[in-house]
């Protein structure tokens, strides 16, 4: 390719701001995990799920060193499908590509199945497909928005989450230390450990909450997409990684320490938001329509930072020849329309989960999400790797951001990960991701192989005719 033609090709707008980023990462991983999902956390594993989330919580800060560390050596909005595709190979680019998009699809859906919830906490007649619908063309039009727009947007969605988290927790902490709100009686802690203790199914029911404690994880490594659109990657990159990640462990750990003193575990039955149904059941005022108001803005913003992130993918992968060239569009204000279009169109496959299975929904496509994820952290450890090996001790010693503990802890992390895998095949709702992650492998071969017959041809035909 020439240079000129490389001047001429479409690119995406460096239109975000360091604070852009910070939020729109923590607006990814702050969703419906967290609000609603931790409600089956807590269920399996009682006060104890508090250790699997810090556990968690490590492994995905150096899954994020790992991928900082090759966004701020290349930002580019590819991320690591761009990283694998160089440093392992057209399959691995070819495979981490597709099943970043494939998981954010499963992780949006997930936000989506849970919308019509939080609706019907106000409007019980309303059907949850219909509450997904309308959220589903709301989000669509604002990601066809120009990028600073979407990130200014993305900012204040996010920073209601993040304020309404820290009322929440001092509240709760007022609650527990001076009873205001409970009659003036303080609660105390002792719900930690006086109902069957602080592990009641021991180890190995803290192991089976895994599952949803690393979905409510997923979303964080958008920091990566976001490299390709920065006006400042190697410096908002850095920031946003270190930050981000403390700021989720303080987020879930004070959030869910605050829950789960108030009221005894056994009493959260997964209905409705653990949060709302505190507050709600303690009869502090307008507590929990508040609340309830913000996880309904939480699960937006999540949803709205996934169909973000599959727009930049699909654009990506079009532009490696990965994926359909009608993908590589932008629209005249730098948005991939094209890749934001066809992404929400198979969201919307999630309205008519809900209209079928409104009860399993969420649950299957949290245990379809949980197969991307897997493979997405293990890509993106293993490419670490593999970046390391390609470059010499000096081009090493230069990089501005390095992974800690390399390459122990990419070891550690791909560990933790079978782990998490063993932990699934024993519960029943996610032994379904069994089943879908060796078939989308597989299918996802097929399909590269086809991909790589039809070139092939299309460049004997090219011959033949000259």
């Amino acid at each position: 390719m020439s240079t000129a033609d490389t001047a001429t090709e479409p690119h995406l707008r460096r239109s975000l701001k360091n604070r852009h980023i910070q939020l729109i990462a923590l607006g990814g991983a702050i969703g419906t995990g967290l609000f609603y999902g931790s409600s089956s956390a807590i269920q399996a594993g009682g006060p104890s799920i508090l250790l699997a989330y810090l556990v968690g919580g490590a492994v995905i800060f150096l899954v994020m060193r790992a991928l900082g560390e090759m966004s701020v050596h290349t930002p580019t909005s590819g991320a690591f499908s761009e990283y694998a595709f160089r440093d392992w190979g057209r399959f691995p680019g070819f495979f981490s590509g597709w099943n970043y998009w494939f998981n954010y699809i499963a992780v949006s859906m997930a936000e989506l199945t849970v919308v019509g919830t939080y609706v019907n906490y106000w409007y019980p007649g309303i059907p949850t497909w219909i509450s997904a619908a309308v959220f589903l063309v709301v989000v669509t039009a604002i990601n066809l928005l120009e990028v600073r727009l979407f990130g200014e947007a993305e900012f204040w969605f996010a920073i209601v989450k993040v304020v309404a988290i820290i009322a929440m927790i001092a509240l709760g902490l007022l609650i527990i230390t001076t009873g205001i709100g409970n009659g003036g009686v303080p609660t105390g802690i002792d719900n930690l450990w006086t109902h069957g203790g602080f592990a009641p199914h021991g180890l190995w029911g803290t192991c089976l909450g895994l599952a949803v404690v690393m979905f409510s994880f997923g979303g964080v490594e958008l920091i990566g997409i976001t490299a390709g659109e920065a006006d400042d990657p190697r410096r908002s990159i850095p920031t946003a990684i270190n930050q981000v990640v403390w700021r989720i462990l303080v987020f879930y750990v004070g959030a869910l320490f605050v829950i789960l003193a108030l009221y005894p575990w056994t009493a959260i039955d997964g209905q409705a938001s653990p949060f709302v149904e505190i507050f709600d059941r303690m009869h502090v005022p307008g507590a929990a329509h508040i609340l309830n108001a913000v996880v309904l803005t939480a699960a937006v913003s999540a949803y709205n930072s996934g169909l973000y992130s599959n727009g930049r993918m699909l654009f990506s992968l079009a532009r490696q020849g990965n994926a359909p060239r009608y993908l590589g569009r932008l629209a005249r204000n730098g948005a991939p329309a094209a890749g934001v279009l066809t992404s929400s169109a198979i969201t919307a496959l999630a309205v008519v989960l809900l209209y079928v299975l409104p009860e399993q929904a969420f649950l299957y496509v949290v245990a379809v999400a949980m197969v991307g994820a897997v493979f997405n952290w293990s890509m993106i450890v293993i490419t670490q790797i593999l970046f390391r090996r390609r470059l010499t001790p000096e081009a090493t010693a230069a990089l501005r951001f390095r992974m800690p503990l390399f390459p122990y802890g990419n070891y550690l992390v791909l560990a933790f990960l079978a782990l998490l895998v063993v932990v699934m095949g024993f519960s029943p709702g996610y032994r379904l991701a069994l089943v879908v992650g060796p078939l989308w492998l597989g299918g996802l071969y097929l399909a590269y192989r086809v991909q790589l017959a039809r070139a092939g041809a299309s460049r004997e035909a090219t011959t033949v005719g000259a």
